[in-house]
């Protein structure tokens, strides 16, 4: 996928987030281990969880804990010398000490400050941190302060750390799989209506632009861009249509006027070869308005009205058609058919009529006399192939374009023959393109919705 991609960037994104967040995390797991910042946290959630399980007799001293509610009385009483606690009144006085008695506790100091938070201090030779919780009690305040050893925490970290990292590792990579599989799930119907946008957007060609963009499924973030795409086709649609109106009013226009200068000159009884010239004129211009009305209308798409059409009945009406042109050129014509069966293609029969006779015309004007032009029908495809001089492989690009005319024909035709088959071809969904036949040119039209009759 390429790095330009939106989903591959959110994507990346969030595993940045992922990696980072893990980072900081170990970070942080570090510097506490490393400043026992660790320690003293937890023995103050210890502290003030058992300053809730203080018991007392009836005249209100502190006894120690309520075992009933969580017997670990044995972590602070015995011969051990690792954790320890005692309850002082508010003045400071001891009312209440675990099995290390009052010799385990410092004289001053620290200690003494009755406030809540951490203190440290020195215990043969050992380093004990310790925490100080109030609580109330009988109208009055009480201060349980509670004590370990760094060693004793040292041996809890390493025997705890390694099962909480192992923990967070594995939350972790459940957290990164599960949340990866749903940033691409949503991503993937998220983007979802930008692609089908796109190929919208590929499928818009002169013949529709009527078609708009659909924006009401595309993300808000990219609606005003879709909407402004969407102004553009109707202003190019508007331009199409005022240019098409144009060419096919401008060749409606010119008919009249050609057809009566034609009159006027057949009309003349004398005139000889300048009367010639001029009929000639005239009928080469009539010649290009027709192929200009054709031109209009083939690149309408309402201007056809699609059925089942056999192919091979309609070529044959086209040979036909132009049996006196191929004679005057010495030029015999001829239709094959490579199925079996008939081939019915789904086409505006007078589109494909007309398709046909302009690849016959362009075969006659270029074939040496007694040659032979011939159709070919398969299932899928026709071929028109003469045996002309054909063009170089750099011309094959022009055939189909306006007003282009190979320099070896024999009329002097507008050039707009291959334009309206290209426009007809277009329209239908076909497929028509032009290759060296050697010796020769041969064109194929393809459909892909051809189908055989038996």
């Amino acid at each position: 996928m390429s790095l330009n991609s939106l989903r591959v960037k959110v994507l990346l994104a969030y595993v940045a987030g992922m990696v980072l967040s893990f980072t900081l995390l170990v970070v942080a797991a570090v510097v506490m281990v490393k400043t026992n910042a660790l320690a003293r946290m937890d023995l103050a959630d210890a502290a003030e969880e058992l300053a809730q399980k203080v018991r007392f007799d009836n005249d209100g001293k502190p006894l120690g804990f309520d075992t009933s509610v969580d017997d670990l009385s044995w972590l602070y009483d015995g011969p051990q010398r690792e954790t320890a606690y005692r309850i002082l009144d508010d003045a400071g006085n001891g009312a209440h000490f675990s099995s290390a008695g009052a010799a385990f506790w410092p004289a001053g100091g620290d200690a003494l400050r009755l406030a809540r938070g951490s203190f440290d201090f020195e215990h043969d030779g050992m380093t004990v941190y310790g925490v100080t919780e109030p609580f109330e009690h009988g109208g009055r305040t009480w201060y349980l302060q509670f004590a370990a050893t760094a060693r004793f925490m040292d041996l809890l970290h390493r025997v705890a750390l390694p099962l909480v990292g192992a923990g967070i590792t594995v939350f972790g990579f459940v957290l990164f799989v599960a949340f990866g599989l749903c940033a691409y799930i949503t991503l993937r119907y998220t983007l979802k209506p930008l692609r089908d946008v796109s190929e919208s957007a590929a499928a818009i060609s002169p013949r529709s632009l009527h078609a708009r963009l659909k924006a009401h499924a595309v993300p808000s973030e990219i609606a005003p861009l879709v909407d402004s795409f969407n102004r553009a086709l109707e202003r190019l649609e508007h331009g199409y249509r005022v240019q098409q109106e144009f060419l096919g009013n401008a060749a409606h226009e010119l008919k009249t006027p050609l057809a009566l200068i034609r009159a006027q000159i057949e009309l003349k009884e004398d005139g000889g070869s300048a009367r010639d010239a001029l009929l000639s004129d005239v009928e080469y211009m009539t010649r290009q308005v027709q192929q200009l009305l054709l031109l209009a209308e083939a690149s309408e798409a309402h201007n056809y009205k699609f059925g089942v059409v056999q192919v091979q009945e309609v070529a044959q009406e086209a040979v036909s058609y132009l049996q006196r042109m191929a004679e005057s050129a010495g030029v015999r014509l001829a239709v094959f058919a490579a199925a079996e069966g008939e081939v019915a293609w789904r086409a505006d029969r007078g589109a494909l009529f007309t398709l046909l006779k302009n690849l016959l015309e362009n075969a006659i004007q270029h074939a040496p006399p007694k040659t032979l032009v011939t159709v070919e029908i398969h299932g899928d495809a026709v071929t028109v192939r003469d045996l002309g001089p054909g063009v170089e492989p750099a011309q094959l690009a022009l055939l189909f374009e306006r007003f282009w005319r190979a320099a070896h024909r024999r009329d002097r035709g507008a050039g707009l023959g291959l334009a309206i088959c290209r426009e007809i071809a277009l329209a239908h969904g076909w497929h028509l393109t032009a290759e060296r036949a050697e010796p020769g040119l041969r064109f194929r039209l393809s459909s892909m919705d051809g189908v055989r009759e038996a």
